[in-house]
C-alpha cells in the first residue's frame, strides 16, 4: 500500500485541514515511511514471543487507608452559604 495524493486530499477533507502543496508532499512522504516501517515489522517472526502485559515485574504496593485530619462537622459547615446544621444545602439541579 502506498499513500497517494488522492488519499491525502481525502484525509485533509475529513480532518477539515487546509494544507499547502508543500505540506501535502511532506505528509505523504511521512505516511509512506511509516508504512515501510510497519511492513518491516510484519516481516519479523514473533511466534515464540510472549505478549507483553506489563513493562516490568514490579507490583503496586498499596498503603493501608488511615483516617487523618478529620474536620468537625461544625467547622465544615461554618462557612457554608446554606446548611441545616447537619448537611450542606444546595440548589436543586434536576427537575422531575
Amino acid at each position: 500500500m502506498t499513500i497517494t495524493g488522492t488519499l491525502i486530499s481525502r484525509l485533509e477533507h475529513l480532518a477539515r485541514l487546509e494544507l499547502s502543496e508543500e505540506e501535502r508532499k511532506s505528509l505523504q512522504e511521512d505516511l509512506n515511511n511509516i508504512l515501510v516501517m510497519v511492513e518491516k515489522l510484519q516481516a519479523l517472526d514473533t511466534n515464540d514471543v510472549e505478549p507483553l502485559v506489563y513493562l516490568n515485574e514490579d507490583v503496586n504496593v498499596w498503603r493501608e487507608d488511615q483516617v487523618q485530619h478529620q474536620v468537625k462537622r461544625e467547622d465544615a459547615l461554618h462557612n457554608a452559604p446554606q446548611q441545616d446544621g447537619t448537611f450542606f444545602m444546595v440548589p436543586k439541579v434536576i427537575d422531575l
